[in-house]
């Protein structure tokens, strides 16, 4: 269960932190990207290069996400190779959903699929402004303070840190609604479900 709830607290989480960073990179001119890719885990796009670290863990990512196409291809689907970061753009998701085809192929070759290292990840982050960062670290305090204490702080590049947080308690349900406005999400918005 605790897995679970890490997981139903990263992805309010990542859907937070996407907004955050739609707001804000629309407001000041960013580009916002295709959005048909898809790295067979939710990754954040960013421009950053990986560390020499985590360079071993790209490239072994990357490898497996080439295995991965491979084994699609050989199941009859036409997935194009991934990219330097690992992407895949299988284009309309819905339609993957749908099709018994490439549902037969995500489950044969779902034993290829790999998740992001994190390594890997938080280097896909997109680099934050001042701006960016200084609004991460109010809405952090603003979660805490309403409810929300185990709310994550953010890291010295101004992202959010991976931790374990209880997004479906009632306390941060009040929170993410008293918060809203700090991220520029309108008071009225959905709170997600628990």
């Amino acid at each position: 269960m605790r897995a679970r709830r890490r997981f139903e607290g990263r992805l309010w989480l990542m859907g937070a932190v996407s907004l955050t960073a739609l707001t804000l990179t629309t407001g000041c001119g960013g580009d916002g990207g295709s959005g048909g890719e898809v790295a067979s885990a939710a990754t954040a796009k960013g421009s950053a290069t990986a560390s020499p670290s985590g360079s071993s863990e790209l490239s072994e990512y990357v490898d497996a996400q080439r295995r991965w196409v491979s084994c699609l291809r050989d199941a009859g689907l036409d997935a194009p190779d991934p990219d330097a970061r690992g992407m895949v753009d299988l284009g309309d998701q819905s339609k993957w959903k749908r099709d018994p085809k490439a549902l037969q192929a995500q489950e044969k070759c779902a034993g290829l699929s790999v998740a992001v290292p994190d390594s890997v990840e938080k280097a896909m982050q997109p680099e934050l402004s001042q701006d960016e960062i200084r609004t991460k670290q109010r809405y952090a305090t603003c979660m805490q303070e309403h409810g929300a204490p185990d709310f994550p702080d953010t890291d010295e590049s101004g992202h959010f840190q991976d931790v374990t947080w209880d997004s479906t308690s009632a306390g941060a349900k009040r929170a993410t609604r008293a918060c809203a406005s700090v991220i520029g999400v309108p008071d009225d918005a959905p709170t997600p479900q628990g």
